[in-house]
């Protein structure tokens, strides 16, 4: 709820400013620890959130409510925040795991492969690496890359595609890779 009208909000008055601040406070703080199941996470979000909004105080325009503006905000810093969470949770498992053996470099087909990966538009790259790499599912690469499952599967699939029509039928009788042809849903 909205303690004051967006009209009685001025943007770039710090008055205002401190106003909305003291009014929005708790409720921003409950969203993210929700969000972020911390409440120091939370806490570290909420002041930055409050910092970013700040500095662009001058610039909020009145016609969506300063609180819905400033979740917003809010809601980007945590999401931000849960990414690089992410990233350093899977970093520290890599570190863990240690580096792995060198590819054969004399690996023709091999090089083919890395090479026509490389070609690949980046987003259906880390998907069929996170999937024929690591060994992780739709729902896991959903998770990892932070999209719907239905998204994983048409960056599966039109990557899969284009390697297949890059590389024919090499990629699965010489690499043994695990991307059988496509199986009809309807039998």
């Amino acid at each position: 709820m909205i303690d004051q009208p967006a009209q009685s909000y001025r943007p770039g008055s710090k008055d205002d400013f401190d106003r909305l601040y003291r009014s929005t406070y708790q409720r921003i703080f409950a969203t993210l620890v929700i969000i972020l199941k911390s409440p120091a996470a939370a806490e570290d979000a909420t002041q930055e959130a409050y910092l970013r909004a700040f500095r662009a105080w001058r610039t909020w325009k009145k016609d969506a409510p300063a609180e819905a503006w400033l979740v917003r905000i809010a809601l980007n810093v945590a999401f931000t925040q849960r990414r690089r969470e992410r990233l350093f949770e899977i970093g520290a498992i890599l570190r863990r795991l240690g580096r792995p053996a060198d590819p054969d470099p004399t690996d023709s087909m091999q090089s083919d492969l890395v090479r026509e990966l490389r070609a690949l538009p980046p987003k259906q790259a880390s998907a069929i690496v996170l999937r024929h790499l690591h060994g992780f599912t739709n729902r896991e690469i959903a998770a990892v890359l932070n999209v719907p499952e239905r998204t994983v599967a048409s960056r599966l699939a039109a990557a899969k595609g284009r390697l297949r029509s890059r590389l024919g039928e090499r990629m699965n009788t010489e690499m043994g890779t695990s991307m059988p042809e496509p199986v009809p849903l309807e039998e």
